[in-house]
């Protein structure tokens, strides 16, 4: 790794008192002040290390005289790493504080117009997932001088509206800084959404051309190093009594572990508290890897991608504990899994905690899993209810190793399993240490079922938003958080055709991933979709798309890869890809292996309904069939009995 992308740590800096003032523009200001500020390692050595890992930039007229400026100053404290897609280069930044457990992040600029707006889907994402990125839009002027500038929209009733507006639906924090003073005042509310459990998310500062550039005399202590505390809140103790009668009354317990487990450091804290009451565990997308994949309460992932033992013991719990999860519909199976159960909801956020009719404890999870825990000393889960579990988690372990190690048969495209298989077979010398990322299409689906996660972190799967071009930027941002480790990139044509320009980054920075790229020829998993509402297959493979005289392109993906200066080789079957997984280890640079796969195939066990709204009305029967099924399973769920 190039020595302008590390950070070393150091001691934690002594504060001094400071006196006076220093002439700043805004830009610097705002980023001295980013570049003071510090956390503590995770070691728990006592050292600390910068809050900001760095600054995405793309310079265009809205910023590259103002942040440009600034940044280039202060490069060597806060380093700025150039990208090729705006929407991409956010992606990484979030990617890189959720390989931090929310505990480091990145701050990206644009210029104003469409790099600006290039950013809403990644504000978006970061919203959705409760992640912390810090977005720095460049703005119109605010003296309106020039006023339309080059790429201004320009609102025919509201002379205040800019297209940075956009952001505010989207942003957990935002402010358009109309005067280099108010940064007094943004910058320590932005840190704190920032680094506050509850509130964490995207943070915009649209931030004005001229104002970028203009002076003002700031305290000289602004800018003094500070150490950077998490907000989360303990839990308070009559939310606790309210839960404790529950859950000793509970015969049939399970836990839904989500992604707040993993931000909060909990991972030990819910296996202690799992085996200390014979509870067994779910986990969502986010929260995968929480609980090491063999574990004996682990009964896998939970919900519409959930694994058969998961979803039989939510549909029979009387009492579920849902900690550090939004309970979205993939989770719940659209509010039919776990119907008949008492819902608690651990959650820093109590908007998230109060979802499915919960009981809420609003805290920390780590805290809330250690006050309850000393709380229920000596209660456990009926002892047929937790051997069950354990039995049917044991059964999911070994279908997973058959699903993942049956030979591809002859004549056949491999699936989306057999790969799995055999990039996790290629790990042997170290289980557990790699990093899969991966973010939409049928891919997440079978990686929350199959992938082996042995250790918090290891399964980074963004499916929150489930965001088409996450997979390839996102590897990025989670090999600068974590280069020490193989990050492989798992993608299907359709994304990686979406978005793929930051692998030529990846190159530049030699921040090497391994990118597995599936190619179905086309959306599959929409496809199949389609068909299931009882569509006809349209317009998502390349197949059954209006095509011009020369049909449907043949693309070359090794080809186009190591035209973005990547190692790349297609190979023809499993056996292939295991080899070529060997030399993409050894490589020296980011390498990709494409793989052609079964568009149609998809692994049968596990699963549960997921409401699709399908048409009242058509002259299809396919359709009209579907619809009948539509509404007995809305009729089930209205009843309560889960059926699907």
């Amino acid at each position: 790794m190039n020595e302008r992308i590390a950070h070393s740590s150091q001691e934690t800096p002594a504060a001094q008192p400071q006196t006076g003032t220093v002439r700043l523009t805004a830009a610097q200001a705002l980023v001295r002040y980013l570049a003071a500020q510090r956390v503590a390692t995770e070691d728990g050595s006592g050292r600390t290390e910068p809050l900001f890992g760095g600054v995405f930039a793309i310079f265009g007229h809205g910023n590259v005289a103002g942040m440009g400026e600034a940044l280039y100053q202060h490069r060597h404290e806060l380093p700025t790493f150039r990208a090729h897609n705006e929407q991409a280069m956010a992606h990484s930044a979030i990617a890189y504080a959720k390989a931090h457990m929310r505990r480091r992040m990145m701050a990206v600029t644009t210029s104003i117009g469409p790099g600006a707006t290039n950013l809403v889907t990644a504000a978006a994402l970061a919203h959705v997932n409760r992640l912390p990125v810090l977005l720095l839009p460049g703005d119109i002027f605010v003296s309106r001088a020039p006023d339309p500038v080059l790429q201004q929209v320009e609102d025919f009733h509201d002379g205040g509206i800019s297209a940075n507006d956009a952001f505010k639906p989207v942003s957990r924090y935002f402010d358009r800084i109309m005067h280099p003073a108010q940064l007094l005042t943004a910058l320590p509310r932005a840190l704190r959404v920032l680094t506050d459990a509850a509130l964490c998310g995207p943070v915009t500062l649209a931030l004005p051309q001229d104002v970028q550039a203009a002076a003002y005399d700031y305290p000289v202590d602004f800018f003094m190093p500070r150490l950077v505390t998490f907000h989360a809140p303990s839990p308070v103790e009559s939310e606790i009594d309210a839960v404790l009668g529950t859950l000793r009354a509970a015969q049939r317990p399970m836990i839904v572990a989500g992604g707040g487990v993993l931000y909060s450091g909990a991972a030990e804290a819910l296996r202690a508290f799992a085996h200390a009451h014979d509870i067994p565990v779910a986990e969502t997308q986010a929260g995968k890897s929480a609980l090491a994949w063999d574990d004996p309460l682990n009964a896998g992932a939970l919900g519409v991608t959930g694994s058969p033992a998961a979803n039989a013991l939510a549909r029979d719990a009387d009492c579920v504990l849902a900690v550090g999860t939004r309970l979205q519909d993939f989770t719940t199976g659209s509010n039919s899994l776990f119907t008949q159960a008492q819902v608690i909801g651990i959650n820093a956020n109590a908007f998230d905690g109060l979802k499915h009719g919960a009981l809420v404890v609003e805290a920390d999870a780590k805290r809330a899993l250690e006050t309850l825990d000393a709380r229920l000393a000596g209660w456990r889960a009926a002892a047929d209810w937790s051997e069950r579990a354990r039995s049917l988690a044991a059964q999911w372990r070994d279908t997973v190793s058959r699903l993942t190690n049956t030979p591809q048969r002859e004549g056949t495209l491999p699936y989306d399993a057999d790969v799995i298989g055999a990039v996790q077979r290629s790990a042997a010398n170290s289980p557990g240490d790699d990093i899969v990322v991966c973010a939409a299409g049928t891919l997440p689906a079978e990686l929350h079922k199959l992938w082996r996660a042995g250790r918090p972190g290891a399964y980074h799967v963004e499916y929150g938003y489930s965001c088409m071009g996450y997979e390839i930027a996102g590897g990025l941002g989670a090999k600068l958080a974590r280069p020490e480790r193989e990050v492989i990139v798992m993608v299907g044509d359709g994304s990686y055709l979406m978005m793929n320009s930051e692998l030529a980054t990846s190159v530049m920075l030699g921040a090497k991933l391994i990118v597995v790229v599936l190619d179905n020829r086309g959306y599959g998993c929409i496809n199949r979709l389609q068909q299931a509402c009882g569509g006809a297959p349209f317009n998502n493979l390349f197949d059954d798309c209006v095509q011009g005289p020369a049909g449907a392109p043949q693309i070359d993906f090794a080809a186009h890869a190591r035209a973005l200066g990547t190692h790349a080789e297609h190979v023809a079957n499993v056996g292939e890809l295991e080899a070529a997984m060997q030399r993409a280890r050894a490589a020296d640079r980011t390498y990709v292996i494409v793989i052609d796969t079964d568009p149609a195939r998809t692994t049968d066990d596990g699963g549960w309904w997921w409401e699709v709204a399908v048409p009242e009305v058509s002259q299809r029967g396919a359709v009209r069939e579907a619809r009948a099924k539509y509404e007995a399973q809305i009729a089930a769920r209205d009843r309560h009995d889960g059926t699907t």
